[in-house]
Order: structure tokens, then sequence, then C-alpha cells
């Protein structure tokens, strides 16, 4: 009997090309932890292909004829909720919106198919198609419509936490008191990961347009992303949101999201940012981690930090060196992460301040910033 542990991770392939296909195939199935159980050739046989083989994770096109890849996610995800890498032909700068329609709709990562002018070769295109699969299939996904976290929230109590033992939050003040002793908040740092973007616009829809503090973001995403991500918010929420450049400042009442290829820092009080290459072996760019450092030695007290829904630790350590330079710090809870994998290490090395569920924190954000909620 071979151990639950050892069953492969079996994947259904959506395209409507009978090449792409194949070579997904053989892509997802050159490791022997992987096994292709289902191909489809348009939305609507993937849905029923998801209900028939209930499979750990989907990977799909967007372009698909008979039912469109948008459409085939959003049934997916409110009948038989199973986490979607989308794999697509995104151009960076044009059309990479769809990506995040893709994501909205409750496909959990995005991908790009490999292009004329790619360098890599195909097996190392095949090795990041793996790693991806294997970091989708462990996501916790929610049955949800489309929508569901813009219009009704994720409300609830916040669940017993359980599982090890952790630090507790030596600091949990009542909300007219979250900011009690600090310095004045100039800037607001936010980092996140896998489910990031739908989160991103649960918090930042509730900020007013005419917040005083400058708003940064670090989320996680492949290149060519980010530029479609800007806009993306831009369209959704009241504040104007703008992709970072190596010498700008950034403005109070502006979202800026650090750019791709490298890691955003901020140089001094006065909110000037530098772009600057990846860490050898650094596996998320652009990291959170760098970026919440750096704001710790450059602000100290005067900045908060909230870490969202994301896998891995990326955050954690800067969301602590934050803390322990005064920094009142959030972190998102367990029920309402996508993955809790980086607000729980955060939580664990005792870097976060309050843990709230994620309809919670634009209100402690602004209770803590002398805002009210609108």
């Amino acid at each position: 009997m071979i151990p639950e542990q050892s069953a492969p991770v079996t994947v259904v392939v959506v395209d409507d090309s009978a090449v792409q296909r194949r070579f997904l195939r053989a892509a997802v199935e050159a490791e022997k932890d992987f096994a292709v159980v289902g191909e489809a050739r348009n939305g609507k046989e993937a849905v029923a292909l998801v209900e028939r083989l209930r499979p750990a994770a989907v990977l799909m096109d967007l372009d698909l004829p008979v039912m469109s890849g948008i459409e085939a996610i959003e049934r997916i995800m409110s009948s038989n909720a199973t986490p979607i890498l989308v794999y697509s032909a995104f151009v960076a700068g044009a059309n990479s919106e769809n990506a995040l329609e893709a994501l909205a709709a409750g496909a959990v990562d995005v991908l790009a198919k490999p292009g004329p002018d790619d360098t890599g070769t195909l097996d190392e295109y095949a090795a990041v198609l793996r790693r991806k699969l294997r970091v989708a299939a462990r996501v916790r996904v929610i049955t949800h419509p489309r929508g569901r976290l813009r219009s009704q929230g994720m409300g609830g109590a916040t669940p017993s936490l359980g599982g090890g033992v952790r630090r507790p939050l030596t600091t949990a003040p009542h909300p007219g008191e979250a900011n009690a002793g600090r310095g004045k908040v100039r800037l607001v740092a936010i980092g996140a990961s896998t489910g990031g973007p739908q989160a991103l616009l649960t918090l930042l829809s509730q900020l007013p347009a005419d917040l005083d503090q400058a708003v940064l973001v670090v989320q996680h995403m492949a290149e060519g992303f980010i530029p479609g991500l800007a806009s993306w918010l831009d369209g959704l929420v009241p504040m104007p949101v703008v992709v970072g450049e190596s010498g700008r400042r950034l403005a109070p009442g502006t979202i800026t999201i650090a750019p791709s290829g490298g890691n955003l820092l901020v140089q001094d009080d006065r909110l000037r940012v530098m772009c600057t290459p990846p860490e050898p072996g650094q596996f998320h760019v652009p990291g959170i981690d760098a970026t919440f450092e750096s704001i710790a030695r450059s602000l100290g007290p005067d900045a908060l930090g909230i870490l969202l829904t994301g896998m891995g630790r990326d955050g954690a350590a800067g969301l602590l060196a934050m803390r322990e330079r005064g920094a009142l710090t959030i972190g998102q809870d367990e029920a309402t992460c996508a993955v809790y994998g980086m607000p729980a290490a955060a939580y664990a090395l005792g870097a976060v301040d309050r843990q709230l569920p994620l309809p919670d924190i634009s209100g402690a954000l602004l209770t803590a910033l002398g805002r009210a909620l609108a």
C-alpha cells in the first residue's frame, strides 16, 4: 500500500491546442510525483472534468473556445473549488490584466507561456511550472462565486489558531490604543504572495482617497505582471496606484507597487526608494523581507507593517525588524488566508502585534492612523 504522502499530485490540463497539451503533459509528468489525470479542450470540458476527477490542481489556459477560461474558473470555484494555475500568453504591460481577472475569479497563480525572447530552456521552464503546481496544490481554496471577497468580505469570529506552540502576542491593544507610544506613521508597508491580489483589493478598497500616508505594496508576482496589477487595482480602489521607480519618493495618498526583477528599498526618512538586484539565491522577487528591513532602518516607529496571505516565510523577518524598531505590525489570520504561511511564520517569530481577519485589517489600520472607516 502506497503511503498517502507518496501519492502523486493529480493535474487536469486545459488548453485548446493539442500541441500545447502534449507539451504540458510531458512537462508535468517529467517528475514521478505528478500525474496528469485528464485533458480538456475548452472551458466547458474543464468544468466537467474537475467535477468528475477532483484533481489536486488545474493547469489552465485562458484563451479557450465554448467557455472562456475566466468563466470556467468562476464555475469551478463556485462548485468544486480546486487550486488553479493559469498558464497563458500574457504580454507584459498589454493584456496582463487578464491575469488579474483570473486571480480575481479564484485562480491561485499565473504563469506566462514561454515566448520567442525567453532565454531559458524548456526544461528550466518546465521546472518552474512544476514548482508552481506544487505550491498551488497545497493552497487551501474556498468555494466562492466571483467577487465574494469584494462584496461580502470573509467575516466571522477569529478561529482557534491551534497547531503547535507559538510565541504569544505580547501587545494586542484595544483599537483606540493601537498606536499609543509610537511615532507618527508616514508609511504603510504591505507584503503579500499567494492569494495576495484578492486580499489587497479587499484591504485597499477600504482606504480613503485622501489618506495622509504613503502606501507601499510588495506582491510576489512573475516578471511582467506588476504593471497589470497596478492598473487593475487603480481602477478599483479610491487611491491612485503606481509602479515604483528607483530614485523616486513615495507620495502620501498614493499606493506604490514594488516592480518586478529586484528589491525595492526605502533609503531614508524622505521616503526615497531604490531598486536593487535580488540577493544570490533569493527565491521570491521582489522580496518582502528586503523592503521591510529597509523600512525598519529608515523609519523605525514612523511606519506600519502588514503581512498578508502567502506561501513560505518571506516578510516574517522583515516584519520582526519593523516591530523591534517600534512600528505597529499586523498579520492576516489563518481563517481568511488563501495560504497561512507568511503570516504564520511572522506570528511564530513574535513579529505580529495584532493578528486579524482580512476584513478587519483596514479598520485597525485606519484607527491606528487616527482615521475612521467610512
